[in-house]
């Protein structure tokens, strides 16, 4: 039986909620291996909407065991705010459906005040675009190894330690900011009241996981973002504070890289991302507007963030970009997600590479002045008139969305093994089950 990893392989909001909500009818382990609560997925089911950001989509499935793996940055409080929502709406949570691994860094208000200290600190054009919920920070601590962890919770002695060495780091730079230093006696106090209700959930996930996949058990991984905003990958600096590839899977739960079978990356059928930096199939007009295109897939796409509610940028389907996180991301097949967005287009365009200074590249460079002087090379479709939304079946498909839908396997160089065609869950046209690899 296949262990599946799931990957956004653009810039997020590719619809990966639905796609995992969607897969996890047939897991038994629904992973969360990377990200913060900067995040968020939705879920239609039954005409029930939920919106989560740092559960695993899996809560909403009865019989399940969902897991947050070490390689996400947890905020306590608001976990718990998020459970008590979902529990609200018929969902149970308990321990032993949710499990917290042990080693997972925690974040405290004192990252997210840093992180919009930080952003409204910064001059013009180095603004990153971070949601200000301190994920960046609390990955910062984890790597400078002064964060506090879940299993630091447990004990007092070992918690006041962990907070001392991280306010040595942090009220010098609170200093440079103008913030006023942080509450210690303040924080551990919040520390100790959340910890009775976070500790139940904790527990050694490595050696759970492991033991599942001995068993033959289906483990499915979820990840946050997308793959262009990888850490290593992405367009840096405007990128997350995580690997969001599919190789962070391993580390992010401690199974090894021998319990990833499968790689499924969703890719929308158009462009979108939110925040600051480059674009190169942004639809804009000549004063930074969208466009007429830009501003109908923006309308027809509902794109507008989960996590944030802010506008997402929209562009036509860059093949360049997907092919590289492909690569980087061993994808074995796509889920392709909103076609039917893309109904009643009279052209459809397609980015196949790109021009810098007459010189054709068929992926996007490193160096951000580069990338900035990119322009994208289109090759133009026929679009279709009839609608694709809610099709289960690709005879229900007009003959030019299969055309559309076949050219961009080949531009990728990726077969498509599953299409999304509306939000609904049931609306998924299957063409490779990945958990039977």
């Amino acid at each position: 039986m296949a262990n599946v990893v799931v990957v956004g392989a653009q810039w997020g909001d590719e619809g990966k909620g639905k796609i995992v909500d969607w897969l996890s009818e047939r897991a038994d382990v629904i992973a969360r291996f990377q990200g913060g609560h900067n995040a968020g997925h939705t879920l239609v089911i039954d005409g029930e909407v939920y919106k989560l950001h740092a559960l695993p989509s899996g809560v909403v499935r009865g019989g399940k065991l969902s897991v947050i793996g070490n390689g996400v940055v947890l905020d306590p409080w608001h976990l718990m705010k998020e459970i008590a929502t979902v529990q609200a709406q018929g969902v149970d949570i308990t321990p032993e459906t949710l499990m917290i691994a042990e080693n997972t860094p925690l974040i405290l208000p004192f990252h997210g005040e840093l992180d919009r200290a930080r952003e409204e600190a910064a001059s013009k054009g180095t603004k990153i675009g971070t949601t200000g919920r301190g994920i960046g920070p609390a990955y910062e601590d984890k790597v400078g190894r002064r964060s506090v962890r879940v299993a630091d919770l447990a004990d007092p002695a070992t918690l006041e330690a962990r907070v001392d060495r991280a306010l040595q780091h942090h009220d010098p730079l609170r200093r440079g900011l103008n913030v006023d230093p942080i509450d210690r006696d303040a924080l551990i106090a919040q520390l100790r009241e959340i910890a009775p209700q976070i500790l139940p959930f904790s527990a050694p996930v490595w050696k759970v996981l492991n033991e599942k996949r001995k068993a033959g058990k289906r483990i499915l991984f979820e990840g946050a973002q997308g793959a262009l905003l990888d850490i290593d990958f992405g367009t840096y600096p405007f990128v997350t504070s995580s690997n969001v590839i599919a190789g962070q899977a391993a580390t992010g739960v401690g199974i090894g890289p021998g319990g990833i079978d499968y790689v499924l990356g969703i890719v929308k059928a158009y462009t979108t991302r939110v925040g600051e930096g480059p674009f190169p199939t942004e639809l804009l007009n000549a004063d930074g507007t969208p466009d007429a295109d830009g501003a109908r897939l923006g309308e027809r796409g509902h794109e507008f963030g989960t996590t944030t509610g802010r506008q997402r940028r929209c562009g036509w389907f860059d093949a360049a970009l997907v092919r590289q996180t492909c690569a980087t991301s061993g994808v074995k097949g796509i889920c392709l997600t909103k076609l039917d967005v893309l109904d009643g287009f009279e052209t459809l365009k397609i980015c196949t590479g790109y021009d810098l200074d007459g010189t054709r590249l068929d992926y996007l460079p490193t160096a951000s002045d580069q990338q900035a002087r990119c322009t994208p090379i289109y090759e133009e479709m026929p679009g279709w008139s009839e609608s694709t939304e809610g099709a289960r079946s690709w005879a229900e498909l007009p003959a030019n969305a299969i055309k559309y839908v076949r050219r961009v396997e080949e531009l990728i160089d990726c077969p498509v093994a599953l299409l999304s065609t509306s939000p609904e869950r049931e609306d998924t046209i299957l063409v490779t089950d990945p958990f039977a690899d």
